[in-house]
């Protein structure tokens, strides 16, 4: 208990270089705590997604994940129309089936105008295959307004606002990209990730968009098996299908626990790399503390040649100096947590944050290690002076 009172009368009698050496350890521990916070809410958010999507749900899309790319480095998109016919016509009874395009453009109603509106264009089965989509009022469109490419919308909660605010939408006509479409349903909220809105949307037939934008290769296929047991079989029997036309490299077929394991695996990677690169700050932080140790140890000279010369033995001399890296690395730890996961409650307003339990005590524990690392060397090296020699030292 005297050595910790001895290191901390040292460490307030340098206030200003303390705080500094401080700060160094609060900026690593922060960064630390705000990087994994932002990757782990991006995990939570993608994930509560795919599960909002529905358990029977399989994602067809181009290229295989993994696979060969072209020259340019981009796998190529062969994923046609007539595949996602093919697999409906072929999966009758076992699955619904829906092919997807998209392109973003602005949607206008009278003088207001909703940019980077993102156009969906699907079959009128949608609904049943992704249980994410709730309408809150009117409703979505049917099948024979899909063959027939009628020129009907169904708006996000985005859009509602933009263009309608607290009017009544459903009947109105609104323009898509220069062209018209008539209002028939409104979406329910679906939220957004790092300033991308999911309710900043609208969903038209397929064969309206496709037309519309001249777009030749689908963004996705969904297809829904009608039963849970069956998710397996129907994803081999699908890439039995497509393979009649496709190459392995053409395309993937993955689940929804195949998604989010490669979801899983993704950001898994992002916070080793962010965290990595945060702990950089937390080592330089490190250094300092080192630095200002060795300082410390050069002015006190006189003071650990009197302290030896009335008893103090170098574990004593040690430990203070030890004591007193721990100290200024732990305050550290314990302000640099404190600010990170305020700032990201702060962020968490506008974007999905988590600051997982493991972050908080791997960041505190690598603080009190970077301490005892760094403090080490100048502790011993003051341990070691000779007594005789540290009180004649001018």
């Amino acid at each position: 208990m005297e050595t910790f009172k001895l290191s901390i009368t040292a460490i307030l009698a340098n206030k200003l270089r303390s705080s500094l050496t401080v700060l160094g350890i609060v900026i690593g521990v922060m960064s630390v705590i705000l990087l994994i916070s932002l990757v782990t809410g991006l995990q939570t958010y993608i994930t509560s997604q795919i599960q909002g999507l529905g358990s029977n749900l399989l994602f067809v899309i181009p290229g295989r994940i993994g696979g060969a790319r072209s020259p340019g480095g981009i796998q190529s998109n062969k994923l046609k129309y007539q595949d996602a016919q093919d697999l409906k016509n072929k999966l009758s009874g076992q699955a619904q089936v829906s092919a997807a395009v998209q392109k973003n453009t602005t949607t206008k109603y009278g003088n207001k105008n909703d940019k980077g509106t993102a156009v969906f264009g699907v079959e009128s089965n949608y609904p049943k295959i992704v249980a994410a989509v709730k309408l809150t009022e009117g409703r979505f469109f049917k099948e024979s307004e899909g063959t027939s490419a009628r020129k009907v919308v169904v708006i996000g909660k985005t859009v509602k606002e933009n263009l309608f605010g607290a009017s009544r939408a459903i009947g109105q006509t609104i323009i898509v990209d220069k062209q018209k479409y008539t209002v028939i349903g409104v979406l329910g909220s679906r939220g957004s990730i790092f300033g991308i809105d999911a309710d900043n949307s609208i969903y038209s037939p397929f064969l309206s968009v496709q037309r519309q934008f001249g777009i030749d290769n689908l963004n996705t296929i969904y297809i829904s098996a009608n039963n849970s047991n069956n998710v397996k079989t129907i994803q081999t029997k699908a890439i039995n299908i497509l393979k009649k036309r496709l190459t392995e490299d053409d395309f993937s077929i993955q689940t929804q626990e195949q998604a989010l394991s490669t979801i899983s695996q993704i950001t898994g990677v992002l916070t080793a790399a962010l965290g990595g690169i945060a702990a950089i700050s937390l080592l330089v932080g490190g250094i300092g503390i080192m630095n200002i140790m060795l300082v410390s140890v050069t002015e006190r000279i006189r003071e650990i040649g009197l302290r030896k010369a009335i008893g103090a033995t170098p574990n004593n001399i040690r430990n203070q100096f030890l004591i007193e890296a721990l100290t200024l690395s732990g305050l550290g730890g314990i302000l640099g947590i404190a600010i990170g996961v305020g700032i990201s409650l702060i962020i968490g307003i506008f974007f999905t944050t988590t600051v997982p339990l493991w972050s908080v005590a791997l960041s505190f524990g690598f603080s009190m290690l970077v301490g005892v690392i760094f403090g080490v060397a100048p502790a011993i090296r003051a341990s070691r002076l000779d007594p005789i020699t540290a009180l004649r030292y001018e």
